[in-house]
């Protein structure tokens, strides 16, 4: 196998992927690579990600309990800062209980692997995270993907399935797109089925429902607890810090606590972080104005671009892909961008289907008017 002749393939494709080296805390401004950028390439869509009481709670933590949990949560790593969190995030999103992972890739892979193996089927969007992708291949289930929002065609698929268990997962926001799944008519399908419902709310959760509650605050009809409803937000994007966590009913938790292999066998998050997520969660629900001062940059995005020759891609959300198409396009934009000051990278195959290579612009409550401002001029040179 000719690594060299394969990464050379990439080069000429415009698929290569290289490295930055991030030396700044993360924010709209950063410095990279020895250079400080106006920065739209990150997730941290509140600007929690270096607050300091964040890092203060962290600090504090670290000081009386040391950095490392050493071990996993069934041996001795499952700490009292790691208990107290879960029921605080449980209370936050409404559910019954909640379980804490290392990462939200982890937990994808943890909880549909322990809902649904050989004589089950799991009913995916088109357009899931990568991570939702991997845990369907992991879980040897049936794997159906329907086309992307048609729930037409998974209703037919569903209503053809002869699987034992049926397991439907979706994101709730899009990573690529920022469009929104309609979650509240996926959990009617889900009932009409006899269907777990599994949403991945990793870009919703801090931006999206009462007091940045997540996906479920934005629908009557899901704040009820239902059986077979389970809900996964991240902790690194809007909340500021790292992990994730599953809330569902106390028997799905327990079950996880049994069955999920990503939980089970892997050391615990340190409990530094789990303090520092108990301060972000009380910032979250405490300052709206983080989310006021999003839709008020996506006001000004959507009318910024009106004459720019690439679309915004359809989305309320932080982020707003600006469609380009060709690869080596979208990466001659991104450099002049950068050479401008603004750091906002290409978004090519695969991660997003061929022919619509992308400069995914991501906002954060910490970018000011004038800032955007800059990037609207800096697009409208290039064009």
């Amino acid at each position: 196998m000719d690594l060299e002749a394969r990464l050379a393939e990439l080069d000429g494709q415009g698929l290569r992927r290289r490295r930055r080296v991030l030396e700044s805390a993360q924010g709209t401004r950063v410095t990279v690579d020895g250079k400080t950028y106006l920065s739209f390439a990150s997730n941290d869509y509140l600007g929690l990600a270096s607050h300091p009481a964040i890092a203060a709670a962290a600090c504090e933590a670290a000081t009386r309990y040391g950095v490392g949990a050493s071990a996993s949560h069934l041996l001795t790593g499952h700490h009292a800062l790691h208990q107290r969190l879960e029921g605080e995030l449980a209370a936050f999103v409404g559910r019954p209980a909640a379980l804490l992972f290392a990462t939200g890739y982890m937990a994808n892979l943890g909880v549909v692997t322990a809902l649904v193996g050989r004589d089950g089927a799991l009913f995916a969007d088109r357009l899931n995270h990568a991570s939702l992708v991997d845990a369907a291949l992991l879980s040897r289930a049936e794997h159906v993907r329907y086309r992307h929002l048609d729930l037409g065609h998974l209703e037919e698929l569903l209503r053809a399935s002869r699987a034992k268990n049926k397991l439907i997962a979706s994101d709730t926001v899009f990573s690529m797109d920022g469009d929104l799944a309609p979650v509240a008519k996926l959990l009617a399908l889900a009932e009409k089925y006899n269907a777990w419902l599994y949403l991945d709310d990793a870009h919703g959760f801090g931006v999206l429902g009462e007091g940045g509650r997540g996906v479920l605050h934005s629908y009557p009809a899901l704040l009820t607890p239902h059986p077979a409803l389970i809900y996964l937000a991240t902790l690194g994007k809007a909340a500021g810090v790292s992990g994730a966590f599953v809330a569902g009913s106390e028997t799905l938790v327990e079950w996880l606590v049994n069955k999920a292999r990503t939980y089970i066998y892997t050391t615990a998050a340190p409990p530094m972080l789990a303090a520092a997520v108990s301060a972000s969660l009380k910032l979250i629900a405490g300052e709206p104005w983080r989310r006021q001062q999003l839709q008020r940059l996506m006001a000004q995005l959507k009318a910024g671009v009106a004459r720019l020759p690439w679309p915004l891609l359809p989305s309320d959300s932080p982020i707003q892909p600006l469609l380009i198409g060709g690869n080596h396009e979208a990466l001659r934009l991104a450099d002049g961008l950068l050479e401008r000051g603004i750091l906002l990278p290409a978004i090519r195959p695969p991660t997003v289907p061929e022919g619509t290579a992308r400069l995914r612009i991501s906002l954060s409550a910490a970018h000011t008017e004038a800032e955007l401002a800059q990037l609207l001029t800096a697009l409208k040179e290039l064009a």
